[in-house]
Parts: C-alpha cells; structure tokens; sequence
C-alpha cells in the first residue's frame, strides 16, 4: 500500500493564518483534523476565521471535521502533523520537539517553513526520514502551489506520499532540495527586495514600480503592495533568514523596511504599510 493511503487523520500546530487555512484546506477534502496552539483565544479566533472564509454549505462539514485543543498530546494518533507555527527557528525547533515526543513513530512530520533549512529543522525529529517541508502559499484554499522540500535525510517515500497527498488536496506540488528560501522565496524576495530598493533611493513612487511589473511583466500584483499583504514582519524575517545563510546583499533587508516593521506599519493587517488600507 502506498505510504499516502495511511495517511488518515492529520495534525496542524499553529492556529494562526497559516494553520488554521491549511487545516481547513485538509477538511475540505474530507480530512479529519487536530488544530492545536497554546492559548484558547488564538483557537477560538481561527474558528471565527473559517466561518468566515469557508462557503456556507461547507461550513458544517469543515467545522465537524476540525477538533480545537491546547494539548499537543492530542496529536499522537495523527499520521501527518504539520508545524505551522510563526517563523522563528528556535520557536520552530522547541514545536518540533514536542511534536516529535508525542506522535507515533511510522508519522511524518512536516513543516510550513517559508525559508528554514529544512535539515536544520530536522534535528529535532527522532527519523528525520519522515520529515519534509510543505510550503503552502497563502491563502491555502486558494493558492494552488504547495512547495514541497526534501532535506539531505527526507526518504523519496515521504517526498512521493507528500507529493500525491497535495494532489489529492487539488494542489500542484513542486519538489524542491533544501536550500536558503528554497525556490519560491529566492526568487520573489529578490524581486520584493529590489524593488524597495528602487522606492528607498528615490528611483520611482510605489505605484509606479508595481505598475511596471503588474502591466509590463503581467504579475497579478505589484512587489510592494504584495509585501504589504504578505506582512513587512514577515517579509522582514524571511529575508533576513535568507541573507544570514547566503551572505547576498540582494536579501539584505532595506533600513526603509526595518523603518516600517519597528513602527508597527505591517501593512495590510495594521492598515498601514508601504501603503494606507481602510
């Protein structure tokens, strides 16, 4: 039987925008579903959230098929548990290790990771084997890429049950090796990053430089509002992973954008950004 097939229950930690939209990807598709972070706040606000972001005659079936808790022992008859936690390294280890003490030993564990080392990570997983990235985009239930990240010790069992997994879940996978930023935010950062560039030294306006790549190169948005949607703290963190681990001034954050996270303007979730929300 192929390893995807064993594949029954699965376990998201982390109930932020992140989990809660990858959890609710899995119940869409008939998955059942362990939604686990610390606070009952943090759970209670992810319920509202998919409420709201799930059509009204799949709202039953998507709540029915998600279970809330604090208790990661709650995740130890999953068969998949994927980290969806904020991107720290050292907050993401101290999850993986409780996920790791607490899971039966044939799981495989994965990480929402959007720039870690995927080896690095591993190190906190009894059988690094059965561990694997699985970068969803966001919002999960409408982006259709899952990027998906072999580490040095990831088994091609585990790529190819991840890998038909996500097309199961109507997603199109794309398997990567374990590199800094992997693919999707190698590239893109290195475009976001020069465009603020372009912004900080006075080359052109925002909309101008979005204009030129959403009317010129046909991008569905420009660089900086896109920053703005992801978060500039995230941005921020992301590119920072990256220019620490390939020592590339093109990844080197911009003092614009430090300017920005440091004064709260995060962009879209603050209302406020490189651009003004309502």
């Amino acid at each position: 039987m192929a390893l995807v097939n064993e594949i029954k229950k699965i376990g998201v930690i982390g109930a932020g925008t992140m989990g809660r939209g990858i959890a609710q990807v899995f119940a869409l598709y008939d998955y059942p579903v362990i939604l686990v972070d610390t606070e009952e706040a943090i759970l209670q606000k992810a319920v509202e959230k998919l409420k709201e972001f799930t059509k009204p005659d799949l709202r039953d079936k998507v709540l029915n098929l998600i279970v809330i808790s604090t208790d990661p022992e709650k995740l130890k008859d999953c068969d998949l548990v994927v980290e969806a936690v904020f991107e720290d390294i050292s907050v993401k280890k101290e999850v993986l290790k409780s996920i790791n003490s607490v899971c039966r030993k044939t799981a495989i564990i994965a990480t929402n990771t959007s720039s870690i080392s995927i080896s690095k990570l591993a190190v906190e997983v009894a059988d690094p084997s059965r561990f694997i990235g699985m970068h969803f985009m966001n919002p999960p239930r409408v982006m259709k890429l899952v990027e998906i990240i072999r580490g040095k010790k990831t088994s091609e069992k585990t790529v190819e049950a991840i890998t038909e997994l996500t097309k199961r879940l109507d997603k199109i996978p794309a398997v990567v090796n374990d590199s800094p930023g992997f693919v999707s935010n190698r590239l893109l950062f290195a475009l976001i990053g020069e465009a603020i560039k372009l912004l900080e030294k006075g080359v052109s306006t925002r909309e101008d430089i979005d204009t030129v790549m959403t009317h010129g190169m046909n991008h569905p948005m420009g660089p900086i509002k896109l920053a703005d949607f992801i978060g500039l703290d995230v941005c921020l963190d992301i590119m920072q992973v990256i220019y620490e681990d390939l020592n590339d001034d093109r990844y080197k954050p911009s003092q614009l954008l430090e300017t920005l996270v440091r004064d709260g303007k995060l962009g879209k979730k603050t209302g406020e950004g490189f651009y003004k929300y309502p």
